[in-house]
């Protein structure tokens, strides 16, 4: 009786199991569903590694209808940080009121296969910083969203990396007062690199 038993139980066993999906791992299957790091991007930022100048094209308010811009030149110089998972970038800012400098400091998380990017500003060296813009790079043009407040009201804020070459690189920020349907770009960067 014991043997029947045993192979009732054994059979009751495979039948339950049987019941139960199996879950494999497939390229349908997002790569963070599968328990392995997605490593896609993490070289997304290696074009921007060295020191650069940057000719920059500001509004002077925003979200305000202004058309008045201000143009002024820079440098960046960037350097990789924690083995390629993160960088971060030196900016010096020097404009018509004086020169001031801005850190910028991204990370890479492989779960997402996403970068976030945070802003120092040197003007506000105890502010509190701004929340990460996050995205990530396809077809060689990085889109990151984020959303914040100016002046009180919530805007969604967007950056694009584009037009990267060995020598030269374009970046833009752009805000949305209507949640992304109409967008302001209100801060464009060209950069050259350093010889």
């Amino acid at each position: 009786m014991n043997g029947f038993r045993a192979v009732c139980l054994a059979t009751l066993v495979a039948f339950m199991f049987a019941l139960i999906p199996t879950v494999h791992a497939s390229q349908d299957t997002p790569k963070s569903m599968q328990g392995k790091p997605d490593l896609s991007g993490l070289h997304d930022f290696d074009f921007l590694q060295g020191n650069w100048t940057s000719h920059h094209r500001k509004l002077k308010e925003r979200l305000a209808n202004s058309h008045d811009w201000e143009e002024f030149d820079g440098t960046l110089s960037m350097r990789e940080l924690m083995d390629g998972h993160a960088n971060v970038d030196d900016n010096v800012f020097k404009t018509a009121e004086g020169t001031y400098r801005g850190v910028g400091l991204r990370s890479y998380d492989p779960k997402t296969a996403q970068w976030a990017i945070w802003w120092l500003d040197g003007r506000d060296p105890f502010g509190q910083l701004d929340p990460p813009v996050k995205g990530h790079f396809e077809n060689g043009v990085g889109t990151f969203y984020s959303t914040d407040t100016l002046r009180g009201k919530p805007v969604r804020v967007r950056f694009i990396w584009s037009k990267i070459t060995r020598t030269t690189a374009h970046w833009e920020q752009a805000y949305s007062a209507d949640d992304g349907k109409t967008w302001e770009v209100n801060w464009v960067m060209d950069f050259t690199r350093v010889p």
